[in-house]
């Protein structure tokens, strides 16, 4: 069993920054490809960033590109996502997720593994 644990969300201003944190308990998070969603009202879950299981590949939404970064620490034990300049739209409720598979996977689907969710807010 995989359990992964978010942190990190707020309520916070347009242009403001906040820094998501994902752990899986009991384990490193090594071997795995990584990825965070996220779900707004009104709309269904979608794909925000990704770590490729092989290259550790960063791929993002186009979105967010430029704003947000996804990492992993040098001990493959916590999942991060830096979001900086954050807007309104930005807001949802983000979730970590991880998976054995191999590539470039964009999919909630495709995903074994996940988070509970940490909601973020971004209002005037």
């Amino acid at each position: 069993q995989v359990q992964l644990v978010e942190s990190g969300g707020g309520l916070v201003q347009p242009g403001d920054s906040l820094s998501l944190s994902c752990t899986a308990s009991g384990r490193t998070l090594s071997g795995f490809g990584l990825a965070w969603f996220r779900q707004a009202p009104g709309k269904g879950r979608e794909f925000v960033a990704i770590l490729t299981r092989t290259t550790a590949g960063a791929y993002y939404r186009d979105s967010v590109k430029g704003r947000f970064t996804i990492s992993r620490d040098n001990a493959n034990t916590t999942l991060y996502l830096q979001m900086n300049s954050l807007k309104p739209e930005d807001t949802a409720v983000y979730y970590c997720a991880a998976t054995f598979a191999y590539g470039e996977l964009y999919h909630p689907d495709e995903y074994r593994w996940w988070g509970q969710g940490t909601q973020v807010s971004v209002s005037s």
